[in-house]
């Protein structure tokens, strides 16, 4: 419950969130791809969030990173100043992470204090609360993997801070919407919202893989499309034994899995849009589908660009951006369907 006073400050806190958390997650794929993310081998929370500001203190922080794998991997004039370009990244992701604890735990606290919500969205919002501790918590136990013997993060790890950052987003989307269309409508979209919400899940799923092809950087393979190489199957996809572990950690194998679940993802959303697109009466329904058609096709399109073009970061980022897309669009198909205005 929420006071109508307070009704557009809920909805405009919320909104600052989701873009925060859409931010975080850019930035951290920029890290990703520029080789930033071990750059910084300690986890201070309240002091790392000051950077080194004078000469002695980069020294010391460059010292430090010397002590790690990763520096062994890096070219032998690999400088002060290299590493400085690398330390930017990681530390505005970091940032940025506790920026969305502050954006998120002071406003609420007002909210509490002042009595401005209650019931069941103040345990909703407990429950966000703790999906961004867990993505906090997954960020380090993932670049602690990095630190230990090989200079790579788990692509496991990474999967789980990602699709919590993704889920964390949702979350937020959902609630932000539950504000805006209040109003439980039973009507002939139930089929529909229940179809999103598998399209939905096949989504994260594919978000899974998509950080296990950028863990593994499978995206640097096979860079033809359609076929894989000169194959529509390439034999490294059942390289590995047992045969599952190909689709987990195998470079072919987990490809495989996101080219093929792309294009299962986009033909659905084509047989939502011409067997539904007529029979809903909610005129806010039948652009959802529109929109997860055109979004789920460009989305198809970025990935297809970005591997051919051998994974240059901007249409990395912006693949991974169009993700976001797909998500609020599906989040919002079952929030104006009756499927998703039961809860």
């Amino acid at each position: 419950m929420i006071e109508n006073s307070a009704r557009r400050f809920v909805i405009y806190w919320l909104a600052t969130g989701c873009f925060l958390i859409f931010s975080m997650v850019v930035v951290g794929g920029i890290t990703r791809l520029t080789g930033s993310g071990l750059s910084m081998v300690e986890w201070k929370l309240i002091m790392g969030s000051i950077p080194p500001m004078n000469d002695a203190e980069w020294q010391e922080t460059f010292e430090a990173y010397k002590q790690f794998p990763e520096f062994e991997i890096q070219p032998p004039d690999f400088s002060l100043s290299d590493f400085k370009a690398i330390f930017f990244w990681e530390y505005l992701h970091r940032l940025i992470g506790r920026l969305i604890g502050i954006v998120f735990v002071v406003p609420f606290l007002y909210l509490l204090l002042k009595k401005k919500i209650s019931g069941p969205l103040v345990w909703k919002l407990m429950v966000l609360f703790g999906l961004g501790a867990l993505q906090g918590f997954f960020g380090w136990y993932m670049v602690k993997s990095g630190l230990i013997n090989m200079p790579h993060v788990s692509h496991f790890r990474l999967a789980v801070h990602l699709i919590t950052a993704f889920v964390t987003f949702a979350f937020t989307w959902w609630l932000i919407l539950g504000i805006v269309f209040p109003d439980k409508r039973v009507d002939a979209s139930k089929k529909v919202g229940l179809h999103a919400a598998i399209l939905l899940g096949l989504t994260f799923l594919q978000i899974v893989y998509g950080a296990f092809v950028a863990g593994l950087k499978a995206g640097f393979f096979y860079n033809t499309y359609p076929k894989m190489g000169d194959q529509w199957i390439a034999e490294g996809v059942f390289a590995m034994q047992p045969l599952y572990m190909n689709f987990l950690e195998g470079i072919a194998g987990v490809q495989f899995i996101h080219r093929y679940l792309a294009i299962v993802l986009v033909l659905y959303t084509f047989y939502l849009l011409f067997r539904y697109m007529r029979s809903v009466d909610n005129p806010l329904l039948a652009n959802a589908l529109i929109y997860i058609c055109i979004v789920g096709l460009t989305q198809v399109m970025l990935g297809i660009f970005t591997l051919i073009f051998g994974v240059p970061t901007a249409l990395a980022v912006l693949h991974q951006v169009g993700a976001f897309m797909m998500l609020m669009v599906l989040v919002y198909t079952l929030r104006v369907s009756s499927f998703g205005a039961t809860s």
